[in-house]
């Protein structure tokens, strides 16, 4: 699954799309072969929304959807999360686990592979993260986040984060794509009215840098929401 370097992304989505004889884009095979394309591809840091909107909640169990490289659940599980961390690779669930272990948080943290159109982890949480939880071929983000919210504890809290458009240096990149707003987001979880505080939906402009490291931006949107108890 996607996750922090998004220049990198769209290149993925260039390849995929010309490869017409390769792994089916956005399955198992294909994020494995993305991941050992070099030792890391992520930036390595956790994506700032996320530190944004969950550094001032309680900390408790966290399930960290596509957790890629572990550079989200590390920061959660730092701040002193216990974290269910997912993802379809194999090869970012063993990159990641080596990050935790270097970061002394390994004993926080459950890594399990699943491909959310056919499992998902067990249980409730009172975080639950998706950021940029983007993929190819068919993906169904809609059901997949719908559990999610799904797996939220009374009074805990869903934060989806996602692109809103392309980088400031291609802005008509990737215009086949329609990248949901925090109010779409927000109405395909279908929520049961009264269940639900929105607390965040906003769409944010996050400076990074183009593939020649020249300075740019990106808009990204954030949806947080709380399960009232």
């Amino acid at each position: 699954m996607s996750k922090h370097d998004h220049h990198t992304h769209e290149h993925a989505h260039e390849n995929a799309a010309e490869n017409g004889n390769g792994p089916v884009p956005g399955g198992e095979e294909f994020w494995d072969g993305r991941y050992s394309e070099s030792t890391r591809i992520w930036s390595g840091n956790p994506n700032s929304l996320l530190v944004r909107e969950a550094q001032d909640l309680a900390p408790g169990r966290a399930l960290d959807l596509g957790c890629g490289e572990g550079a989200d659940t590390v920061w959660l599980a730092r701040r002193g999360w216990r974290v269910t961390a997912t993802d379809i690779s194999k090869v970012a669930l063993g990159r990641a686990a080596e990050h935790a272990a270097e970061a002394g948080v390994a004993d926080l943290v459950d890594w399990q592979r699943h491909d959310f159109a056919q499992s998902f982890p067990e249980g409730e949480f009172d975080l639950v993260s998706a950021c940029f939880l983007h993929s190819y071929g068919e993906f169904p983000r809609e059901r997949i986040l719908r559990r999610a919210a799904a797996a939220v504890a009374p009074g805990g809290t869903l934060l989806v984060v996602g692109h809103a458009g392309g980088p400031s240096w291609n802005p008509d990149a990737l215009t086949d794509i329609h990248f949901p707003t925090p109010e779409e987001v927000l109405a395909q979880l279908e929520l049961p009215e009264g269940g639900w505080e929105v607390l965040t939906a906003a769409e944010h402009v996050q400076p990074m840098t183009d593939p020649e490291g020249r300075p740019g931006t990106r808009p990204d949107n954030a949806l947080k929401v709380r399960r009232l108890a």
